[in-house]
């Protein structure tokens, strides 16, 4: 009964205290795809993605309802870093959704805006006030169509503000100014001063809280020593931490504190516990509630040892790489690549070692048992597309001699002409001008399961031998490899079946011996990937990626800066003559994979079951 009466006078109270319409809410998740498409064609940073920003305490004047509603108390506000385009995660602002959408779209142009300001008004100096209404006034002027949009939303905005009647004299010069900025973009300069002790004023819906997107030394020195570093098991199908934004603050580390150690009898712990049924977490276990309360938390802290010791160097639970006599084979002295800085805008070259790797427990294996019928059933499909023989007609030479050839020459000698000597037939072996290139992802989140008997490599083993067996039925010349990556300089690149390499029990062995790597640095293995496609004499080269993630490795290649070099890597095999092509099991993969791979170079399988039998589906309607 008290939850009820509680639940009943938490909806009235709301209510009455205005400014939030549940039931015309619009929720972020609905409008993402489109906002991003919306702020990609106005021109806004294609490398941005869009994601929901949290909740921030501002501590605005509100109404007395407000205050005992504990409404306003924390608001999402709109912003732009390096990385992210953060949008509130719903606005219900209007009592129609119609309004609360258009405020999304308006807020995408806004922030498509910020490139194209003009440099003295990104400085910090100019202020957040200055700053919105030149945004506004560019977002009109560039797109006069958002005009009424503007418009309408304005009008229908300024009603839910608090009125400057209720406040005090100076905070209510102070809300005239903003409002007449809202309906006259570019005519207010500076706020009025207000009182030491009076509150920040209302926070503006239609705009965006600027924030400088340059990234600091000390960032990127983070990163560049692997402070962000995290379990790639979150890439498959887990959800992305990252769609959380929080506030940071440096704090100092806090002070050790060394207990007295206790001495006791080591054989006297079972003489309880092994009689107590219970269910003993370990240290490993990983806390259920710990992401719901770190999005409640305002404010992250963060903090350095004082030795500037990480974490990691004390307990190592890193990937570590397997001793020499576990791991696989190394091929040469490994292969120095370029790759793409988009901060400064320029190719760092030699700056990966990429190190071609050969399986040391790989025996030759036949086609598993559980596959055959389905590799039938696919040989069956893409024998019909082989190209067939044909016998030509009237040459020099040949294996026959071609009757209508004889017969046309015998009856010109005799009617006294001159008679040709192309009297052969000549069997003509049709192939088609083509090479394919598969480049698996071989990463520690392939580990995850996607059913109850299989993980993702267990679906990539199986994809790639269903794959060897149609292409094997056409005749077209095809190529395997996989990769992974322990940052820049451990490249791991495995070359399972080469070009002119019959797909066999030894290659079979080479896939079947595959098995979860380390990271994703997915820049280097394309532009390895790329080379061995050229070299093929093919007029249409296809280079074909599986993924179940995004790039990612332990230093600063987990950000944009992955993103980008892969996306460059692409535009290269591109400016090579190939073809590349994304398969992947992301379901996240639509926000990063048009700008990597554009709008019709991706596709995403929904089920990672069914990527066995998509695979050579995909590839004959690239080939078609």
């Amino acid at each position: 009964m008290e939850e009820w009466v509680g639940k009943l006078w938490h909806r009235w109270i709301t209510k009455a205290a205005g400014g939030h319409y549940p039931d015309a809410a619009v929720a972020l998740k609905t409008m993402e795809r489109p906002l991003a498409i919306f702020f990609r064609a106005l021109g806004g940073d294609a490398g941005l993605r869009v994601a929901a920003a949290t909740a921030d305490a501002y501590g605005d004047r509100r109404t007395w309802l407000a205050r005992v509603a504990g409404s306003g108390e924390r608001l999402s506000f709109a912003r732009r870093d390096e990385n992210t385009l953060r949008l509130p995660p719903q606005l219900d602002a209007f009592p129609d959704p119609a309004l609360n959408r258009d405020l999304y779209y308006w807020l995408a142009a806004q922030a498509a805006c910020l490139d194209r300001l003009p440099a003295e008004m990104t400085r910090p100096e100019i202020g957040y006030l200055r700053r919105n209404q030149a945004a506004t006034l560019l977002a009109l002027a560039t797109w006069p169509g958002l005009a009424s949009r503007y418009r309408r939303l304005v009008a229908a905005y300024l009603p839910e503000r608090l009125p400057p009647g209720k406040m005090p004299p100076d905070e209510a010069e102070r809300e005239r100014a903003i409002r007449r900025a809202l309906e006259d973009p570019g005519s207010v300069d500076v706020l009025p001063e207000v009182s030491a002790k009076a509150p920040p004023p209302q926070p503006v819906l239609l705009w965006l809280q600027w924030q400088d997107t340059t990234d600091t030394a000390d960032n990127r020195r983070q990163r560049e020593d692997g402070g962000s570093e995290g379990s790639e098991q979150s890439e498959g199908g887990a959800r992305d931490a990252s769609q959380d934004a929080h506030r940071a603050e440096q704090v100092e580390a806090p002070k050790e504190k060394h207990g007295m150690l206790i001495f006791f009898r080591a054989e006297s712990l079972l003489s309880v516990a092994e009689f107590l049924r219970v269910n003993r977490s370990v240290d490993d276990d990983p806390d259920p509630n710990a992401e719901d309360a770190a999005r409640a938390m305002e404010q992250l802290a963060l903090a350095e040892n004082d030795d500037n010791e990480r974490i990691a160097s004390r307990i190592r639970f890193d990937l570590d790489l397997p001793s020499a006599a576990e791991d696989d084979i190394p091929l040469g002295e490994g292969i120095p690549l370029p790759e793409w800085d988009y901060r400064k805008q320029s190719m760092q070259p030699d700056h990966v070692r990429l190190q071609e790797m050969a399986s040391r427990h790989a025996e030759p294996t036949p086609l598993p048992e559980r596959l055959r019928r389905t590799a039938r059933r696919l040989h069956q499909q893409f024998s019909a597309i082989q190209p067939g023989r044909r016998w030509l007609k009237a040459q020099p030479d040949g294996s026959e001699l071609d009757l209508d050839a004889v017969v046309r020459a015998t009856t010109d000698r005799k009617s006294g002409l001159h008679s040709s000597g192309q009297l052969h037939l000549s069997l003509e072996k049709r192939e088609r001008d083509l090479a394919c290139l598969v480049l698996a992802d071989l990463s520690l989140s392939t580990d995850t399961w996607v059913s109850s008997d299989a993980r993702v490599i267990d679906v990539i083993r199986d994809a790639l031998l269903l794959f060897g067996e149609t292409l094997r039925s056409t005749g077209d010349r095809f190529a395997i490899c996989g990769f992974s990556s322990v940052r820049r300089n451990q490249v791991r690149f495995h070359r399972l079946k080469e070009f002119a390499e019959p797909f066999n029990d030894a290659v079979r062995g080479r896939v079947q011996a595959i098995r979860p790597g380390y990271y994703t640095r997915m820049g280097a293995a394309i532009r390895r990937a790329s080379q061995l496609l050229t070299e093929e004499a093919a007029s249409r080269r296809i280079l074909l990626i599986l993924s179940d993630g995004k790039p990612n490795d332990l230093d600063l290649y987990d950000s944009r800066y992955g993103i980008e070099d892969t996306r460059a890597a692409v535009h290269e095999a591109r400016r090579l003559g190939l073809i590349p092509f994304c398969l992947t099991i992301d379901r996240e993969g639509g926000g990063y994979l048009p700008h990597l791979f554009g709008p019709t170079g991706y596709a995403i399988v929904r089920s990672p079951e069914e990527l066995p039998q998509r695979l050579p589906m995909f590839y004959a309607q690239l080939t078609h």
